[in-house]
């Protein structure tokens, strides 16, 4: 191959690279680094919000991407390891939505094969925030996780620890949207 064929090559490579879509994560309902509102805070605990999960979107995702899971974390709870509010895992693969209200396991909103796991609040599904009140406003993290496997070998009452675990194994890529709620 003649030099200048070989840097025209290498121009298309990186200009193809440089076009590439990032993995990213967005939503129409929860703008980044924004508050929260009450309709995704919790009910109960002492919140009063309608606890509906947002819908979120994503794309660029990582080639060879198997399936995809979806988590909201705050890590500003006062447990000494954070609050898992939603943990969502075994979406396939052409995942790239899920609707507003699908984090209630009985909407069937969720595709048939995703498995919404045990949060902090002890039940599978979505749980909004709910901070202790005066606390400075906590951060809430969506995420979500674009896997190597097809499905993650883990049922409705596995502890988000465990899917924690599994996930950060088979991760080929992550997206994250945060956002903000105090009381």
């Amino acid at each position: 191959m003649s030099p200048s064929r070989a840097a025209l090559g290498l121009l298309a490579l990186a200009t193809g690279l440089a076009h590439a879509e990032p993995f990213s994560l967005s939503s129409p309902t929860v703008a980044a680094n924004a508050t929260l509102s009450m309709h995704q805070v919790f009910k109960g605990f002492g919140c009063s919000g309608d606890n509906v999960s947002p819908a979120l979107q994503w794309q660029g995702a990582p080639a060879g991407t198997r399936s995809f899971a979806v988590t909201l974390y705050d890590p500003d709870a006062p447990t000494g390891s954070g609050w898992w509010h939603w943990v969502v895992f075994n979406l396939p693969a052409t995942t790239q939505a899920i609707a507003p209200g699908a984090g209630d396991p009985h909407s069937g909103r969720m595709p048939a094969s995703a498995i919404q796991s045990r949060t902090d609040f002890g039940m599978p599904g979505y749980g909004g925030p709910c901070p202790p009140i005066g606390d400075k406003p906590h951060r809430y993290i969506f995420t979500v996780y674009a896997l190597k496997v097809d499905k993650l070998p883990l049922q409705t009452d596995s502890p988000a620890a465990m899917v924690g675990y599994y996930l950060h194994q088979n991760a080929l890529g992550q997206a994250s949207l945060q956002a903000y709620y105090g009381r």
